[in-house]
């Protein structure tokens, strides 16, 4: 892919996104009207306004570039300049719902089938993580970089506790430490700056679910793959990417090749 100057972009989705992550924060306050837009599936009020909002600032400056959101229809990129924004408004929206400060604000610009540029903004906590390909990763300013773990003995681990229950794998783990939030870019995220050392989510995920998280782990040293080891392919045209396995280089394939032991077993009935 030629190099292409993404300064001017980038300068519109840093501001959109600050200013996206201050509006949910109103909403988070007092409270937003919710819905299901299909079975198990919440939106709210405030998931529409912040998408409303980044829509406005990223194609009000850049009118020619594409659209690819959860909350919203997709507008197509003019031929000849395949910039895609993909954007999910609030990654995390039961986490939300429920008062909890693990969402997310994320955007991420499609260039070819990769992202080049992503933000992902918790507003609650203050983290604004940021990446450009090529020009490394930051949280709030500063560089972020992985783990150095190497071993799946004593990984901190971003997943559901219940997969690690030895009934489901050929051979147990090794002790493990465990922790979860909901946002799945959060996760990402947390992983891209070393507060834990790996990210299993095995549920099939959206490309506004993990394109801005994608280019930050890869920004930080990190990989994130499908559970097949497969890289993501970002075309700016949505679809399910399968699965998301976050961490450095070294421990990546080793989760990789222990999810190969993965069987799952679903629960007796009485």
């Amino acid at each position: 892919m030629p190099e292409v100057d993404h300064s001017v972009r980038r300068q519109v989705m840093l501001a959109a996104v600050r200013e996206a992550g201050a509006l949910a924060m109103d909403y988070f306050r007092k409270g937003a009207r919710k819905w299901e837009k299909a079975a198990d599936d919440p939106v709210t009020e405030a998931d529409l306004a912040v998408d409303a909002l980044l829509r406005e600032r990223l194609l009000g400056d850049l009118p020619d570039d594409g659209w690819l959101s959860e909350e919203s229809e997709r507008s197509p990129h003019t031929p000849g300049l395949p910039f895609t924004w993909v954007v999910d408004p609030i990654d995390g929206t039961r986490a939300f719902i429920e008062r909890k400060p693990h969402f997310t604000i994320c955007a991420a610009l499609v260039h070819g089938d990769e992202a080049v540029l992503g933000a992902v903004f918790n507003p609650a906590t203050d983290e604004f993580f940021e990446a450009s390909l090529g020009g490394g990763a930051t949280c709030n300013g500063q560089p972020i970089r992985v783990s150095d773990h190497a071993e799946l003995k004593n990984v901190r681990m971003i997943s559901y506790r219940a997969m690690f229950d030895d009934r489901h794998w050929r051979t147990p783990w090794p002790p493990v430490k465990i922790h979860m939030v909901n946002s799945i870019a959060y996760r990402v995220a947390l992983v891209a700056r070393g507060d834990h050392d790996a990210c299993i989510n095995l549920k099939p995920q959206n490309d506004w679910d993990i394109a801005a998280a994608e280019l930050i782990l890869r920004e930080a040293g990190g990989i994130c793959t499908n559970r097949d080891g497969q890289p993501y392919v970002f075309h700016g045209k949505g679809g399910k990417n399968q699965n998301v396995i976050a961490a450095n280089p070294v421990l990546q394939p080793k989760l990789i090749a222990k999810l190969h032991e993965f069987e799952p077993k679903l629960p007796k009935k009485d």
